[in-house]
């Protein structure tokens, strides 16, 4: 089992370094020219894999108890979560996304809450037929999906901010020193594509090899009727954006309702089964 020390060192590292993250995106100032000032958060940046680690960790181990895989509500919380911090330590790498610092503080709260979770809601029973390289395939293209919208979901209440900033100026430097809405937007667009290519993916991986993965043929379940649904508002949403030209609140509104749709789907048939049900 894994110490109670490297839950520990985990969730203060990603204390620590989500409140450095928000006090020196807070307090950093515009350059003298006009542009964003972003204070050199680099080595900050990297210290990030120190939890990111330790938190992978603990998840190996509470998912891989003895033979088969344990994937219940905390567990699969805590992956996606963990998933999704990866993925956007892993973009912060990349210059366009400097800007957007900002969101590393939530993250890395969201995440060190996570991280305990599968000890509060320790997984049931052992899922069945995760040898098969279907399974395999479904669940790890189903929480980058996750994952991918889940960052879409925080982009866009960042946006709702910056938008209300506009209106309502604000002292506080950090949303003048993210990029311009128009640029959050197209930003915010790319990851909703990449995430809706991936949900795509997995709801056909769920239909085509059904049988295989699960053992049994498709069934109209609540989890397979808000899947569909959240990938049709993603659907509506990009149509919307190539043929109507959608942006604004009217793309922050359904990309929210696509996530929470989303969460209904997996997350919400979990709870209902694990903790409402208890089975």
């Amino acid at each position: 089992m894994t110490s109670i020390l490297t839950y520990l060192v985990a969730i203060l590292l990603y204390i620590l370094i989500g409140w450095y993250f928000w006090r020196n995106t807070w307090n950093s100032q515009p350059s003298v020219d006009g542009e964003p000032g972003f204070v050199n958060l680099n080595w900050m940046h990297y210290m990030m894999l120190a939890p990111l680690a330790l938190h992978a960790v603990t998840l190996y181990q509470s998912m891989f108890i003895g033979a088969g895989l344990s994937f219940g509500l905390g567990s699969a919380i805590s992956a996606i979560v963990w998933l999704t911090a990866f993925i956007y330590w892993f973009s912060g790498f990349f210059n366009r996304l400097q800007g957007l610092q900002t969101l590393v503080a939530p993250i890395a709260a969201a995440a060190a809450i996570a991280l305990v979770l599968p000890l509060v809601f320790p997984s049931v029973r052992p899922l069945e037929n995760t040898e098969l390289p279907a399974f395999r395939a479904h669940m790890l293209v189903a929480m980058m999906a996750y994952s991918l919208l889940t960052i879409a979901a925080l982009h866009a209440l960042l946006m709702i901010v910056v938008e209300r900033h506009l209106h309502h100026p604000a002292a506080h430097s950090v949303l003048t020193n993210l990029p311009p809405l128009l640029a959050m937007e197209k930003l915010l667009f790319r990851i909703i594509w990449a995430g809706f290519i991936l949900l795509t993916l997995t709801l056909l991986s769920g239909v085509v090899f059904s049988k295989e993965v699960f053992g049994q043929p498709l069934t109209f379940s609540h989890k397979t009727l808000f899947g569909f649904i959240s990938w049709g508002v993603f659907a509506a949403l990009l149509t919307g954006r190539q043929l109507y030209g959608w942006r604004g609140r009217i793309a922050i509104r359904w990309t929210l309702t696509g996530f929470v749709t989303l969460l209904l789907a997996y997350i919400g048939s979990k709870f209902v089964l694990e903790i409402v049900l208890n089975r």
